[in-house]
């Protein structure tokens, strides 16, 4: 049978997981359909998401239809659990995303469309509630066509989902110039183009239905089993991690979705570990295997060092997630020992990396990087209900970023007896979002191969902080020039004192000539408010530096207007509440993070943060240079004319270069 892996996405309450439950029971996989609101949902087992009625963690499910071996993977469709959804994209060979016909594209369904086209996924498109009186065919598949791309196209008709829709075959040969060409010379399009623009994501196949009374379902996997085409993976072993959850006995899974060859029980892995169990889940339900193939997910108890996102054997590790958390809590431990409370949510970050863990030794406190209100409130009910463990969070506040926005030639020197290296490093403002990335433009004659990946190795070995705040640095290259070691006197750890030292002297330098900057999040915001309300609305959002949309003006819909735009996090993240007061409970505001710009109020937030850059004893930026046999400290801006060799940039050169920027 042909194998596939779908994961199946969308904002929350479109329907997702009812849809899941209706392609299970259509094709016979569970014998009775369960339903969120019931609290027996086949793919939402875990009592919090019974409690909830939403999905919070990924599951895994299979079914049968046709020639179709489809391993469905259920994702969260609420925006703070985004981290978890994107985790397993990197693994699919299709995804089914679902739209409400009632509500149309939302906010976090643009995100998702974003995520699918980063990480190039084929998609199916399932439009559900179409039973609701005010559900209009044409008028979604419009927009769907307007906003994501005109390749979608309405499949499924009255011939059946395995022929080619008479009326949707010029639309489908349009997507392509070469495939337009052969149809309009031949008249036909066959179904292997179909296929293969499908997965090139030129077209994406469009179903109409009603998950909830099974209406269009049929018709849906009739679709998945004739549309999708299976992959062809290589004989070598490869596999991709993308979860790590703990069962109800608290045993570690790991679990992976095999990209090549095959991987069977008692197999060593990793070095020196050892696969003692695989496990095909369906469901809370698994079967032990013996061996699994490629194309294949399963689940194996009790690795270490594995994580989301990596890679084993001949598959590369996943890219840096896009989606990132913008809030910071501290947590209160209200009597609970801080390092047992430490080890727990290391834990739980280890299932979720985007939670972002850290222990500040100098304030002697937990904090806590997530996405928003809800996943913090998910967070304390799993610490309660799993680890009896009754904590709080102080009041959040808003995770800083900081950049630069000129180059500088940063040096570094350390040179305690008998210890030696200097190391420059030019560094420059890369494009936002891409940040920190590490390069070497140094001939081997000045320094060796070996100081030099140790410069980059140190490079990305720490979280380097900015001098405003002391937030952490993005969106910055870092290049390493020129450099020096000793023959007689050189170790790593030199290079890796110097190296530090060199991207912080950098920095002052910078923060000198007010070239450096300070970032903060910004939420994309739709809101929808009454015709006599949009005065106010339109005042909240310019008092909170919001913008909005130049290209897109109010719309009015049955006396509710919509205004989109942007504003910062720091303004916008209790405004819900404020619009449920004065609209009186029929406004809606939907906010997705819309990555890092200036910050709107930066003198007031460097004032606020009073952080002293030269005597942060963990980032200085002073170096240390040897005379009468002895070391002795120098300050950063005495470095420059102190070093020991020339810099390789003039002052006009770097000038230049920004101007070439």
């Amino acid at each position: 049978m042909k194998r596939i892996v779908a994961g199946i996405i969308a904002h929350v309450d479109a329907g997702k997981t009812t849809l899941s439950e209706a392609l299970l029971y259509r094709a016979g996989a569970v014998r009775q359909l369960g339903r969120v609101d019931n609290g027996d949902a086949f793919l939402d087992s875990d009592d919090l998401e019974k409690q909830r009625g939403i999905t919070i963690f990924s599951h895994q499910a299979s079914l049968q239809h046709g020639d179709l071996d489809l391993t469905l993977l259920d994702t969260p469709g609420h925006v703070d659990f985004a981290s978890q959804t994107e985790q397993v994209f990197s693994v699919l060979d299709y995804a089914i995303l679902v739209v409400s016909a009632t509500d149309g594209i939302q906010g976090y369904t643009r995100t998702l469309w974003r995520l699918l086209e980063h990480y190039h996924v084929p998609t199916f498109i399932f439009v559900n509630k179409m039973d609701a009186p005010t559900a209009d065919r044409d008028r979604v598949l419009a927009q769907l066509q307007d906003v994501f791309s005109a390749g979608c196209i309405a499949f499924g008709n009255a011939a059946g989902s395995s022929a080619i829709p008479v009326d949707a075959a010029e639309d489908i040969a349009m997507q392509d110039d070469m495939v337009l060409e052969q149809y309009l010379d031949s008249g036909e399009l066959d179904d292997d183009t179909v296929r293969q623009m499908i997965q090139q994501r030129e077209v994406f196949p469009c179903y109409f239905g009603a998950a909830l009374k099974l209406d269009g379902v049929e018709s849906f996997l009739a679709g998945l089993d004739h549309w999708t085409q299976a992959t062809e993976y290589t004989d070598d072993f490869g596999a991709k991690v993308f979860k790590i959850s703990h069962d109800d006995k608290g045993e570690r899974l790991t679990w992976l979705r095999l990209t090549g060859g095959q991987l069977a029980n008692k197999a060593v892995i990793l070095g020196e570990q050892k696969v003692n169990q695989l496990r095909v889940y369906n469901g809370t339900k698994f079967t032990i295997r013996q061996a699994v193939t490629a194309g294949e997910v399963c689940a194996i108890p009790n690795l270490t060092a594995t994580h989301a996102g990596q890679g084993l054997g001949n598959a590369a590790d996943a890219p840096k997630p896009e989606i990132q958390p913008v809030l910071t809590y501290t947590l209160d431990p209200r009597g609970h020992d801080s390092h047992d409370c430490l080890r727990i949510l290391r834990e739980l970050e280890d299932e979720d990396p985007q939670l972002h863990v850290a222990w500040s030794s100098q304030l002697q406190e937990i904090r806590v990087q997530i996405m928003g209100a809800v996943q913090l409130e998910i967070l304390q009910q799993i610490l309660h209900d799993r680890f009896q463990l009754d904590v709080g969070f102080g009041e959040g506040s808003i995770l800083y970023k900081e950049t630069i926005s000129q180059p500088v030639e940063g040096v570094g020197h350390f040179e305690p007896l008998r210890h030696y290296a200097e190391v420059h490093l030019l560094m420059q403002p890369a494009p936002r979002g891409s940040g920190l990335s590490f390069a070497a433009d140094c001939s081997l004659e000045v320094l060796g191969k070996n100081w030099q990946h140790q410069v980059l190795s140190n490079l990305g070995a720490k979280e380097h902080l900015g001098v405003l705040t002391g937030a952490p640095l993005t969106d910055v290259k870092m290049t390493l020039v020129t450099g020096r070691a000793s023959i007689v006197h050189s170790v790593g750890g030199d290079f890796r004192e110097a190296t530090w030292r060199a991207v912080r002297q950098g920095l002052m330098m910078l923060q000198r000539q007010n070239a450096c900057q300070l970032l903060e999040p910004w939420y994309r915001f739709r809101l929808e408010v009454g015709q006599d309300q949009v005065g106010r609305a339109m005042n909240d959002i310019q008092r909170m530096s919001g913008r909005f949309d130049a290209s897109a003006e109010p719309t009015t819909v049955a006396g509710m207007t919509t205004l989109t735009g942007t504003a910062p996090v720091s303004e916008m993240q209790d405004y819900s509440q404020e619009v449920q007061a004065y609209t009186h409970g029929q406004g809606q505001l939907e906010c997705l993070v819309d990555g890092y710009r200036p910050c709107h109020n930066a003198a007031e937030v460097v004032a606020a943060a009073d952080y002293d850059p030269v005597g942060d004893l963990d980032n200085t930026p002073g170096s240390v240079f040897c005379a009468h046999g002895a070391g002795y400290p120098v300050q950063w801006d005495d470095v420059p004319g102190m070093a020991h060799i020339e810099y390789a940039y003039t002052p006009a050169e770097l000038a230049a270069l920004k101007v070439n920027d």
